[in-house]
This record gives structure tokens, C-alpha cells and sequence, in this order.
């Protein structure tokens, strides 16, 4: 299991909210090129990055920024998500070094938007799917929908999708734990491998995931997401992802 530093960018800086609410944010650099250093020196395998702008403005804003991190560390493979809400804003991405797409409100307003990005460029598509009380919220957590996120991930299976990456909103920036349960349960009701983001605060989340990585059905879980854990020093990058890795390998 992967364990994804997440680096949050609003206004050109590294930021991390609270439940997604842009006015709660802390800043924790001014630097977002240096800080995926930083994180590519403590053993990450892949970053997670998210365009907070793009997300309200349904456009990229910080796209830039997530430029300047792929030049800069070309073999640190890169996830975006925020304001992808058509075929050339992925084409852009990827053009420019990033290596997965992260679909999210689109997923849920256009499902087959999903479909048509998989075919236009295969391994190259995740959906990103946020939650409040299992029901999928949108446009940067701003709209709960009626939509059940079981009920929408089953959707996608077929597309090719390479990931789900779930939120519980309600645990996002809380440092209350990661809700392992609706994690499950998701990646147990879809073939799709699942990424668990939202409250994974400390060691103890990281070896509740890894006991279930390995699901009775569906695609598992195959990494976590953290965020302000790391930033405040509550959970160690590098003592996590060794502790996956030697788990995987018994």
C-alpha cells in the first residue's frame, strides 16, 4: 500500500483546510515546488496534488504550479485532481508530466465523461469521489448531492478506470482518524482499487488500512492520502511507507 503525501495548493501556496472549507485553511508554505522536494526526499512514491482554486472556479487556476513540480522532479509520479472538467484540461496534465488525472465533480455530473476520458487516454484516469454521510458532494464539497457513492463507483467499472480515491469529507483535516469502515466498504463493493484519504492522522490509520488492503471482494485498497498529518508531524512518511512495505512482503 502507497502511502500519498497531499499537497493542497490554493493561491499558489501549500495549504491544508478543514472539511474543505476554503475560509478554515492553513498555510503550510509558500513554496510548493520545494515542499514535493522535501516529500520525494522522505521516500514518496507518488504525490497527490489538488488545484483548491480549480475546484470552486471549475477550471484550472494552479496549473502552473503543478508544472513547475513535474519539471522539476520528473520521476516522482503525480496525481491531480481540482477543476478537470474536460478532454484538453487532461491533455494539458499530461503533456506536461503528470502522470494520473483525478476526475471528480464531472464524474458525478457526466458519468460518462469518465468513459470517453478512459478511452482518450487509457491508465491515465482516476476518479475522485467525496462524501458527507456517504452521499458524494461536488464542485469543491460546496454541493451534497443525493447520489449514493457505492452506487456511483459500481458505475465505473468498466471504464478502465486505475483508481477511486475516497473522502470522507467529515474526517478530511479533522485529525480524527481515517474512516475505515466506509473505506471497506467501497472497495469491496467495486473492482476498483481504492485510495482512502480523509482523517488518516496517525501510524495506528496506516496499519488499519494495510490489515484490510487485501479485500474478501473488489479491488482493495491500495493506498491512503494524507495530508495535515505529515505537515504537523503526527504521522512520519517514511516510517509509514516502510511499515506497508514490510506488512506486503510477510
Amino acid at each position: 500500500m502507497l502511502v500519498i503525501p497531499a499537497i493542497d495548493l490554493k493561491d499558489g501556496q501549500c495549504v491544508r483546510l478543514k472539511q474543505g472549507r476554503m475560509e478554515d485553511s492553513t498555510v503550510f508554505s509558500d513554496d510548493p515546488v520545494k515542499t514535493a522536494g522535501h516529500w520525494f526526499a522522505q521516500g514518496a512514491r507518488r504525490l497527490h496534488l489538488v488545484d483548491l482554486n480549480g475546484a470552486f472556479a471549475g477550471v484550472p487556476v494552479n496549473g502552473e504550479v503543478v508544472k513547475a513540480i513535474a519539471k522539476a522532479y520528473p520521476t516522482l509520479p503525480l496525481q491531480i485532481g481540482g477543476g478537470i472538467r474536460d478532454i484538453d484540461t487532461i491533455a494539458r496534465y499530461l503533456d506536461s508530466g503528470v502522470t494520473w488525472v483525478i476526475i471528480g465533480t464531472q464524474a458525478v455530473k457526466n458519468p460518462a465523461f469518465v468513459a470517453e476520458a478512459c478511452k482518450a487516454f487509457p491508465g491515465h484516469i482516476i476518479v475522485g469521489l467525496d462524501a458527507m454521510n456517504g452521499m458524494v458532494a461536488t464542485d469543491g464539497w460546496a454541493n451534497v448531492t443525493s447520489v449514493n457513492v457505492i452506487d456511483l463507483a459500481r458505475q465505473f467499472a468498466n471504464d478502465g478506470v486505475e483508481a477511486i480515491i475516497y473522502t470522507d469529507i467529515a474526517r478530511d483535516g479533522m485529525m480524527q482518524g481515517v474512516n475505515v469502515a466506509a473505506t471497506v466498504a467501497l472497495a469491496e463493493a467495486s473492482p476498483i482499487p481504492v485510495i482512502a484519504s480523509g482523517g488518516v492522522s496517525r501510524i495506528e490509520d496506516i496499519h488499519a488500512l494495510q490489515a484490510v488492503a487485501k479485500t474478501r471482494t473488489g479491488g482493495g485498497i491500495m493506498g491512503a492520502i494524507t495530508g495535515r498529518a505529515i505537515y504537523e508531524g503526527a504521522l512520519d512518511l517514511a516510517e509509514a511507507q516502510r511499515f506497508c512495505d514490510t506488512a506486503h512482503s510477510r
